[in-house]
């Protein structure tokens, strides 16, 4: 099957609610502890809790009864907004009712087009497609092949926190938790730290990526043993670490209390025993995180995971044959594109709009389908995540959630909406000729067609 044009159905979300009142007696305070009973003057009345009912739904079962846009109507209403100049002349774009499947509007739909970190949709449909929901990534301390020495075997999770409350990731392991394990079952002086990131290979940087992505303030090369995704500390928001496993080495020697032992790559030797281990938040709190903050360290360590769930190298080029396959095997037409990341940094990737809106409409239309966390993960308008200073006093403010995406020449939005008349429809916008140094005012801009588009019943 692929998904291009197809029918879908909304389920509606049904939340039951019971309430229980419990009432515990307790003697008086500051009475004398006598030994005798204590004597209650009055007692609370046996509480009548209410009878138990079928709940009812909280939104309608069937979300395709409101009237619909037509196209003509609509095209008519978005026209000036795609024109403005700030967007480069050139809009690359897809909106379609979720309900139906109906294509109501396209413009050059089908072109294969840089995509940005709107790439990310990509690899999050993907990651919930091949990887067991529920899933964590584990990261492991092994004694060395010396006496006093221990080894950090990374297992893909850039999320583990060397803060006690892991306050960058919430729900994230933290090295705390992780070096009082290592202290108990040592037993023995810790004189150093190995690092083992085995687990990714091949280059740390992605293809098409600048000299001046990894390490910056937005990306940090990708091995499997990190901490803070590559952070020097959970609250820096400097430019990262360029040998973020080595880095993460030393942050485990400074929670051991050892910040001076040495610290090198390394393996465990077999049957090395297992001193300490801690998991990542599930993988679908992961996915959400990497859409809502547009995390490309987060996105291209998940990306892997689809790689090795499908025999992949976990690698640049494995992780993103492994999505490709993935999706297409699951009924997508690819036809065109080109991935060559996870996270959209690459200005190799080509997507079109109308893949994109392919796979928002499988995340967006049956509940029983991958997609869940994806559509928890998109930034809501002048709310959270990339979107939370943008649609500033816009209506289509908390009525827009969509996955920004931005490189130099290319502004991105793509997500859902619902209109004025409640038809939740998808929209994909890709602009790909972008005025050097536009990058502000191009988001002004399709923030203004998504606000059009919130506004337009278009009948």
């Amino acid at each position: 099957m692929v998904y291009r044009r197809r029918r879908v159905a909304l389920g509606g979300i049904v939340v039951g609610l019971l309430a229980a009142v419990t009432f515990v007696a307790v003697g008086s305070p500051g009475a004398p502890d006598s030994g005798a009973p204590t004597v209650l003057t009055s007692q609370a009345p046996t509480p009548r809790l209410p009878e138990l009912v079928e709940p009812s739904p909280v939104l309608a079962a069937d979300m395709g009864a409101e009237p619909v846009p037509d196209p003509a109507v609509l095209a008519d209403v978005l026209a000036p907004a795609l024109a403005d100049p700030r967007l480069g002349g050139r809009v690359n774009g897809q909106i379609v009712d979720v309900a139906t499947g109906e294509v109501l509007f396209e413009q050059a739909a089908d072109r294969a087009v840089v995509p940005a970190s709107t790439t990310k949709l990509a690899t999050a449909l993907a990651v919930e497609i091949s990887v067991e929901p529920g899933s964590r990534l584990t990261t492991t301390v092994r004694s060395g092949p010396n006496p006093g020495e221990v080894v950090l075997v990374g297992g893909g999770d850039p999320t583990l926190s060397s803060a006690p409350g892991g306050n960058v990731y919430p729900g994230a392991a933290t090295l705390a938790d992780l070096a009082a394990q290592v202290s108990v079952a040592m037993g023995a002086p810790i004189t150093a730290v190995l690092v083992d990131s085995a687990l990714f290979t091949g280059p740390t940087t992605g293809p098409g990526w600048g000299s001046g992505d990894a390490p910056s303030r937005y990306a940090a090369p990708i091995t499997a043993t990190m901490v803070d995704a590559g952070r020097f500390g959970p609250e820096d928001d400097g430019v990262r670490s360029g040998a973020p496993d080595l880095a993460a080495g030393r942050a485990l020697a400074a929670a051991l209390g050892v910040p001076d032992a040495p610290v090198s790559a390394g393996t465990a030797p077999p049957g090395a025993r297992l001193l300490g281990e801690v998991s990542s938040a599930p993988v679908e709190r992961l996915i959400e995180q990497m859409l809502s903050l547009s995390d490309n360290v987060l996105a291209e360590a998940l990306a892997r995971q689809v790689a090795l769930a499908a025999g992949e190298p976990a690698s640049f080029d494995g992780a993103a044959a492994a999505v490709k396959s993935t999706l297409e095997r699951a009924g997508f037409d690819l036809s065109g594109a080109v991935l060559v990341d996870g996270s959209g940094l690459s200005v190799v990737n080509r997507l079109s709009s109308a893949l994109v809106s392919d796979i928002l409409l499988a995340a967006a239309g049956d509940p029983q389908s991958s997609g869940r966390a994806l559509l928890a993960g998109l930034p809501v308008a002048a709310y959270d995540g990339t979107l939370g200073e943008r649609f500033d006093e816009s209506p289509a403010g908390g009525v827009v959630r969509a996955k920004t995406g931005t490189l130099n020449g290319v502004s991105g939005l793509a997500g859902v909406v619902q209109t004025t008349d409640g038809r939740l429809l998808v929209f994909v916008l890709l602009a790909d000729q972008v005025p050097l140094g536009g990058r502000f005012p191009a988001e002004a801009a399709l923030d203004e067609v998504a606000t059009a588009l919130a506004g337009c019943g278009c009948q």
